[in-house]
């Protein structure tokens, strides 16, 4: 005895979950996936990386070996 009052709670929160619509908010689930739209107003800045730094100095070690000098 007793478990029909906990079937039917049960038995309501399961109506209540399946028929409850909660209001979606489109544009921001289109954000979520593709990303900043076209109309975007806050356009995302990339700053490029600097280039490598050469380096033409010959008194490098490694240089003289690969070379053969001592």
């Amino acid at each position: 005895m007793g478990r029909g009052r906990a079937k039917a709670k049960q038995t309501k929160v399961a109506r209540e979950l399946k028929y409850y619509s909660p209001s979606t908010d489109l544009n921001a689930l289109e954000r979520e996936l593709h990303g900043p739209s076209l109309f975007d107003s806050r356009p995302e800045r990339v700053t490029p990386a600097p280039p490598p730094v050469e380096s033409d100095d010959d008194s490098d070690e490694y240089t003289k070996w690969a070379s053969g000098e001592s």
